[in-house]
């Protein structure tokens, strides 16, 4: 959910510092106070289209910074985050925008630096807003096929997944097929080019780890001097007369008289001769590696020369020997594919035909699922429209391409076309939901449809702007009670006009407008108890506030403790 929110500098908000809770949070106020220019601030958070005029007069920018806390680990923004490369710690998302007055924006997510594209996308995962005239997420026709996965939980996901399953290895086929069918010329080109490189490789007859070894023996050569000086110097000072092992093995010798006369001696007789027998061993692997030191000039050369070979293979083919041994077995399967392109073609094709037909038995299974779930969600859909007094409002799932074996296309999320389409007067017809005229039925449409996606979507704030203009009466009281039940699934924050949607509220924000030096900024209130009462009253009455308003006020509270315990 939207925990915190803070907002400076932004049309009329001087500097706002905003806390929210988990349920339904209303906004109102006169109009004009400022409310939709709270709204217009969150969207902008989430990735909205900015401008130079939202920064207040004589400011240098606005400043919008918003802290989402994530509780389930499941949540799709952590996925979208991590695509990015963004780290979400202990459940914590901060989104930052800053826009300058020269209309430049910066973005931030948890203190990284994203584009506004990026921005969209993990907004899209915390922030739904709805407003009268705006198509929002249901309204897209494109994604009516995803609500109804949703919908259709694990069922579908089965479904879906072992199409998914076929579907995968069908596109590698078809890749496979389609390179082979490209034009003879430039197949023929390739056929060149690969048998050159595959030649290069064999003639280079290149070992595992040479570069390494040669690495290894040319460090030597080019210290050929210094490493002999320092073995010879080694050996001299280990073997000569008065030297190193002529010294120890005096020691010695002494010790073992010592030791005669006394056996305390015994144990340091044993060190001495331990450490001259391990130098007189030293001392001969030392004389060994002198005689078989040879300094050959041309082998430097020769190593310098292949050095610069395996480099050159290493630079074109991998950033290794192993790599460059593994490009020339692939490309060496590619060119026995490619000599033998007809058998090859034969083969991919009759394997291509066997893993249509599998996938069109999968994707049928799929629309199996989904015209299952999609009579149950009618059903869902009429019974919350029944609730809100559309009980004329016809609702029907389309499958677009259902029958029309020509126009059917394997994708990834299966060879169905659907969009939701609607009615809403008796004897008209079914027409697209997007192409559904705004209004009061439009918003009860949209309620309807949220009050049921909202369980299945993974939202975590939606926010209501003004979606209950144009009703009144027991229609208002049935939308109230309908905002509260998508709060149940999702945090929602809506500006209503109306008493009975104040009412419902868990908590609820008063918008003002002050003036201060000759300049208007907004407010906003929490309201206790009693100052609801006297803002429901407000809203009932419109201007003056009477007795009898004040006890209708409270009369909706009252009704609205029993509607949320139920």
């Amino acid at each position: 959910m939207l925990q915190e929110l803070s907002i400076k500098n932004f049309a009329i908000i001087d500097s706002i510092a905003l806390s929210f809770e988990e349920g339904l949070t209303v906004l109102s106020g006169e109009t004009g106070a400022g409310k939709s220019i709270i709204i217009d601030a969150i969207h902008l958070l989430v990735g909205g289209r900015g401008s130079s005029e939202f920064v207040r007069h004589g400011e240098k920018k606005a400043e919008i910074e918003g802290l989402f806390l994530l509780d389930d680990p499941r949540h799709p923004c952590h996925a979208k985050a991590s695509e990015f490369g963004i780290d979400i710690e202990e459940g914590m998302i901060v989104l930052r925008r800053d826009i300058s007055s020269t209309g430049k924006s910066v973005c931030r997510v948890n203190g990284k630096l994203v584009t506004i594209a990026t921005m969209r996308e993990i907004g899209s995962t915390l922030i739904d807003i709805h407003g009268q005239h705006e198509h929002q997420e249901l309204m897209n026709e494109h994604l009516h096929l995803t609500l109804l996965d949703q919908f259709g939980g694990k069922d579908i996901a089965s479904s879906l997944t072992a199409y998914l399953d076929v579907f995968e290895e069908y596109q590698t086929v078809s890749r496979q097929l389609k390179r082979l069918n490209e034009n003879e010329q430039e197949m023929a080109h390739r056929l060149d080019l690969i048998q050159f490189q595959q030649k290069e490789i064999q003639d280079a007859e290149l070992r595992l780890h040479e570069d390494d070894e040669l690495q290894d023996e040319k460090l030597k050569l080019v210290n050929f001097e210094k490493l002999y000086e320092a073995l010879q110097t080694s050996y001299d000072s280990l073997r000569g007369e008065r030297k190193g092992m002529d010294w120890a093995g005096l020691a010695m010798g002494h010790l073992e008289t010592a030791a005669e006369v006394d056996a305390q001696f015994g144990g340091t007789l044993e060190s001495v001769s331990s450490a001259y027998y391990i130098l007189e061993d030293a001392a001969h692997a030392i004389r060994a590696e002198l005689d078989q030191l040879e300094f050959e000039p041309g082998r430097l050369d020769m190593i310098e020369s292949r050095l610069n070979e395996i480099n050159g293979l290493k630079r074109k083919y991998g950033s290794s020997i192993e790599e460059v041994l593994a490009y020339g077995s692939r490309i060496e399967e590619e060119i026995e594919t490619i000599v033998n392109k007809d058998s090859h073609v034969q083969q991919l094709q009759d394997q291509l035909r066997s893993l249509e037909n599998d996938l069109s038995v999968e994707a049928e299974n799929l629309t199996i699922a989904r015209k299952k779930w999609a009579k149950k969600l009618t059903v869902s859909i009429h019974e919350q429209l029944k609730q809100l007094y559309m009980d004329k409002t016809k609702f029907e799932v389309k499958f677009l391409t259902d029958g029309d074996a020509v126009n059917r296309k394997f994708k990834r999320d299966g060879w169905d076309e659907v969009e939701f389409y609607i009615s809403t007067n008796p004897g008209e017809p079914l027409k697209p939901l997007s192409k559904v005229a705004s209004g009061g039925e439009l918003s009860r449409i949209m309620l309807a449809l949220k009050t049921i996606f909202s369980k299945h979507q993974g939202i975590t704030s939606i926010i209501f702007d003004e979606v209950d203009t144009g009703v009144s009466g027991r229609v208002a009281q049935s939308i109230a009670e309908k905002i509260y039940q998508v709060a149940v699934h999702s945090q929602v924050m809506c500006i209503s006009h109306l008493p009975q949607v104040a009412a419902m509220a868990d908590c609820h924000l008063f918008i003002s407008k002050k003036q201060a030096n000759g300049r208007t900024s907004t407010k906003v209130k929490r309201l206790e108890e009693n100052e609801k009462i006297q803002e429901i009253s407000r809203m009932i009455s419109g201007v003056e506030i009477t007795d009898l308003t004040l006890e209708h006020a409270k009369e909706l509270l009252h009704l609205a403790g029993s509607i949320k315990e139920t």
